[in-house]
């Protein structure tokens, strides 16, 4: 398969021409969503956490169809290694905030739950950002 067809295949067609418009779309979407991460970032530090234990937290409570999730599954939401993702779970368990159990099937398997603490501090974050994200939604829609 030659590059033009692995182009085409992906949905990119270098003879479409991007017109300046285009671009002022795609920086702008960009621009939001840098200042919903930096309010992100801004908000977690407050509750004296680190952005990434916020992210941990709620890859926990949205994991879909489970209230808990595994090492592997949280590393895959996170694009994180699995090494890296023992030690943020370590530090967040460390705080109180998430526990381990094993699997009830695979007792190998290791499932992390948020904790009552966990629970609190993410509501708090999560109120913060719903209230943050209406006042982006303009701002986050993109026409192409």
């Amino acid at each position: 398969m030659d590059q033009h067809t692995t182009q085409a295949t992906a949905g990119v067609d270098n003879r479409v021409p991007m017109s300046k418009a285009d671009f002022e779309v795609i920086a702008a979407f960009r621009y939001a969503i840098r200042k919903f991460l930096r309010f992100s970032e801004q908000a977690a530090r407050r509750e004296r956490i680190t952005p990434q234990q916020h992210q941990l937290l709620l890859a926990i409570k949205g994991f879909p169809g489970r209230d808990r999730a595994t090492v592997s599954e949280l590393a895959e939401r996170l694009q994180m290694r699995q090494h890296s993702m023992v030690g943020l779970i370590d530090r967040t368990e460390a705080q109180g905030m998430v526990r381990r159990e094993p699997g009830t099937v695979d007792r190998r398997q290791v499932f992390v739950r948020l904790t009552p603490k966990g629970e609190e501090v993410l509501l708090r974050l999560a109120v913060q950002h719903r209230r943050e994200l209406l006042t982006m939604q303009e701002a986050l829609r993109v026409t192409v």
